[in-house]
This record gives C-alpha cells, structure tokens and sequence, in this order.
C-alpha cells in the first residue's frame, strides 16, 4: 500500500497568495495514497485561514482533505511543528511555502523518489522567477550558481519521507528551517526530481538586499548552533574562472547580483521576515 502524503504550508499574511498555491497543489497529477494538505495560518492580519477554507470544496473534489488551524503566534518554526503534530504516522511529509506554485508532475514525482525505506531528502527543479527588471536580473543570475543549477537547495519546497524526518525532532526556532532539514541529509541523500516549480524573488534592490541579508544569516546561525552538520553542505565551490564565466554570460545580472551580495554585507543584522512583495 502507497504511504500517504501530508501537505503542510505554514502562512503568514499569505492571503493574496494562498489560493493560488493550493489552486497548483490541485492540479497535480494523481499521486497514489492518501493526500491531506494543511494550512497554518501563523500570526495573520488578513484573510489567509479563510482564503484557505474556500479552497476546501476544490481539494474535496480530488479526494483530498484540507486542514486549516490558526495559530497567533508568527513564527515559522512552531507554525510546522504544529502541522507536524498532526502528520498520520509512516506519511511523506512535504513543506510548502504559501508563494511557490507547483507544477502538475511535482507531487506524484516527490511521492514515487520517497516511497522507499531509507532516509531521503527531496525537492523538485527550481524555477527563481521575478517581475521587475531588478528581479529578473537577479533571478537569472543566481540560477546559475551552482549550487543552485546543480544542487537540491530546496528553496520553498522540499519533502523527507518517514525515515528521513526521523532524523530529528522538533523544527529549531532557527530562521532557516529549509538549510536545517537539508543539512540533515549527506548530499547522496538529496534527490532532485525533474519536475519543477516556480518560487519568485523579491521586487526592488532593497528588497533584495534585506532578503539576503536574512538568508545569509539563517545560514551563519546554523553554523553557529549546529556546526555539526555544516560537514554535509558540499556546497561546488565557484572559483574564479566560473565568476568570470558568469559575468561574461549576464553582465546585467552578474551586476544586480553583486550589488544585492555587497548591499548584505554592508547591513546590520536583520530583526524580521523581509520579502518584499
């Protein structure tokens, strides 16, 4: 028998666009077993529990059961714990950022590279997607970077099956949950499935910046309280040949992209969540 899989998006303020996603997530194509999705509406202001609620009859249709809690309290980490807590034991469990749109092949490609007994780690293709100028020059640019052309980053989206969560307990109040549960995993544990999604950038340098600023230090707080698992990052190194290549082959973006790396730097440490949208 298929293992089920167990949607969970946390979302915060996420009432423009959580429609959206779970109007992707039910597109998919058919993914053998059991599909619940969870919604957890953490510290919203605006409609996102009940923007989520209205896509019930939508999920209902495929066979599929959505759950939507509301949690005052906007933190990321507890808002997957909480989801966690509700996960039916031996579930592929996916985590969903409430801006990613899916593409119809992912879910069923995440179910069939998991449903096996060793622990593993998957993500789909990684489309960086952008609206402004600005974005898109930065989008193009980053896309290129190895780590992120040939690596599993699993920015907005990644999924462990039961062995793999096994692999630690609670989600650490730490501000990059997706770099923790990555690290959990050695890289030959990693899988990229072919299919893909679409997770966009923020609009504007200053947004940029300040979102950096903050991915960059989710990852020196890793470092800092778990450097045990800082081993298994094998992040290809760029060296200098591959920075002059990628000048060379986008010079708009090679600059937006060193301007948004400078700008991080240049900064205080960030106190909050910055998207920009």
């Amino acid at each position: 028998m298929s293992p089920p899989i167990e949607v969970l998006i946390p979302a915060s303020n996420e009432a423009a666009l959580i429609e959206g996603c779970l109007a992707a997530l039910a597109a998919s194509r058919p993914v053998p077993g059991p599909v619940g999705v969870t919604v957890i509406a953490n510290g919203c202001r605006d409609a996102t529990a009940a923007r989520a609620r209205a896509m019930a009859g939508t999920l209902a249709a495929r066979g599929w059961r959505l759950r939507v809690i509301e949690q005052a309290l906007g933190a990321k980490p507890a808002a997957l714990n909480a989801g966690d807590a509700l996960v039916p034991a031996g579930a592929i469990r996916v985590y969903l950022d409430a801006d990613v749109t899916v593409s119809p092949p992912l879910l069923a490609a995440l179910h069939a590279a998991l449903d096996v007994p060793a622990p593993l780690y998957a993500s789909g293709r990684l489309r960086i997607t952008g609206r402004g100028r600005v974005a898109r020059a930065y989008a193009r640019l980053w896309a290129r970077v190895p780590f992120m052309a040939a690596g599993v980053p699993g920015c907005g989206i990644y999924a462990v099956n039961p062995a793999g969560r096994a692999r630690w307990g609670a989600f650490p109040d730490v501000i990059s949950d997706d770099g923790f549960a990555r690290l959990m995993f050695a890289p030959e544990e990693r899988i990229a499935v072919e299919a893909g999604y679409d997770w966009p950038v923020a609009e504007g340098l200053g947004a940029l910046v300040r979102v950096r600023r903050r991915q960059d230090a989710g990852m020196a707080e890793i470092a800092r309280r778990f450097p045990e698992i800082m081993t298994r990052e094998a992040k290809p190194p760029l060296g200098a040949r591959g920075v002059a290549r990628l000048a060379a082959a986008d010079p708009l973006g090679f600059a937006v992209y060193g301007a948004v790396a400078l700008g991080s730097r240049l900064g205080g440490a960030p106190d909050h969540w910055s998207r920009g949208r």
